[in-house]
């Protein structure tokens, strides 16, 4: 996953370089910042509900920390459920149905918020299977850039 994820962070200008092997690898991230809504690697990538819930609150967290986010990148319907989860639990939003994953696709979620993009996960097993390609993905944060380059704000 990674290894797709920071080679097109890198073509379209949110990493230093393609590839990091090591902490000190010399990869940074401009403009970005990656994080998960499930910090562990469950049984066949599908995460339990518990495992969901339990580690909501980190993600939580780090969203109240972020300043100015313009974009977010949902990686994944689980992604994608627990953000907008996260934005009605607030009263952001009122309903998450509202919402429909789809790769690829913008959403505009509530005034003054970030514009919310979903994406299929670059995991291995929708790479391999061809459901995600590069060229797909590298696409999704072209439209993230995009975005940020005019200048919208959320």
């Amino acid at each position: 996953s990674g290894d797709l994820l920071y080679k097109v962070l890198h073509a379209t200008g949110f990493a230093s370089q393609p590839v990091s092997r090591s902490v000190d690898g010399g990869l940074t991230l401009k403009g970005a910042y990656v994080t998960a809504a499930v910090r562990c690697a469950p049984p066949d990538n599908k995460p339990a509900r518990e495992e969901i819930r339990n580690c909501r609150e980190y993600l939580e967290r780090e969203l109240e920390y972020l300043r100015g986010v313009r974009v977010v990148v949902a990686l994944g319907k689980v992604a994608f459920d627990v953000y907008l989860s996260i934005l009605r639990d607030a009263g952001s939003i009122r309903a998450r149905g509202a919402f429909k994953f789809g790769h690829g696709r913008e959403h505009r979620t509530a005034p003054g918020f970030p514009l919310l993009i979903s994406s299929y996960h670059p995991s291995q097993q929708n790479t391999s299977t061809g459901r995600l390609t590069e060229p797909m993905f590298r696409q999704v944060f072209q439209k993230a850039r995009r975005y940020l380059d005019r200048g919208f704000s959320s």
